[in-house]
């Protein structure tokens, strides 16, 4: 990388981190953007807008809003930058704005940075696809810091769509979200998740297959948020001058 790693939200919990892990792991830093006013990391260039931070970069790592993607989208396929995305909560023309960027520039998305959490998520492919949906049903658990704003959270509805994949089935038409009242017996084949909220909790996540003989349960913690961020930076320097697509972890810890 010659121009260095841009940083979207620079200024925020995350940001923070990627910045000093950008600087840590001996890389350029070209500088971010944030809200006006937001206090910026000593020494770190702010520019005006996504458009000038994307001219200025090689690389954007991108931990902001939902509402900020399809901008972001636009703006980097327009500069030809490539793009490590870890926003969650994208509703569908969001998700579409990324797929048409990825058709122009390098995009690596994914719900959770964590290499970890990525081999956890092969595993629930794999285990889904080993496991009948008959007599096996799929749960979900996940608790955040009280602060999250979407549920469930972007791990979460990953790990639900690596189930999908392993049963061969669409996530939208099994899942089972936020069950109260009176609801029935289980629907045969439901994916279903359950969000708590409380305190600091970086993230837990645990997926449950549970039959009338045996239970697995799969679990991951994430104690600080660096994890994250440290992943992100490994993905920003993978995807510096890959040619268009839609990559995710698994391209950049070479698991596929």
């Amino acid at each position: 990388m010659t121009r260095g790693i841009g940083i979207a939200g620079i200024a925020g919990r995350m940001g923070r981190l990627v910045a000093e892990e950008v600087r840590g792991a001996g890389l350029v830093l070209a500088g971010g953007i944030d809200r006006p006013g937001a206090a910026v990391p000593d020494g770190v260039r702010l520019f005006p807008d996504i458009a000038t931070l994307a001219a200025a970069a090689d690389v954007v790592v991108d931990f902001t809003h939902a509402g900020a993607v399809a901008a972001h989208a636009a703006a980097l396929a327009a500069a030809g930058t490539a793009w490590v995305l870890g926003t969650t909560g994208l509703a569908a023309a969001d998700q579409d704005a990324v797929a048409r960027a990825a058709r122009r520039i390098a995009v690596v998305q994914s719900p959770n940075f964590s290499p970890g959490v990525n081999l956890v998520l092969a595993l629930a492919e794999r285990m889904a696809a080993a496991l009948p949906s008959e007599t096996y049903d799929a749960e979900i658990v996940e608790m955040h810091h009280r602060q999250k704003v979407d549920a469930p959270s972007g791990t979460a509805l990953g790990l639900g769509q690596a189930v999908a994949r392993g049963r061969g089935v669409a996530l939208e038409v099994v899942r089972d979200s936020g069950r109260d009242g009176h609801t029935g017996p289980r629907r045969p084949g439901a994916i279903g998740f359950a969000a708590l909220r409380g305190g600091q909790i970086v993230g837990e996540h645990t997926l449950i297959f549970a039959a009338a003989g045996e239970q697995i349960a799969v679990t991951h913690r994430a104690f600080d948020r660096r994890v994250f961020a440290t992943g992100a930076i490994r993905a920003a320097a993978w995807v510096a001058g890959r040619p268009p697509g839609h990559y995710g972890m698994a391209d950049v810890l070479g698991m596929r």
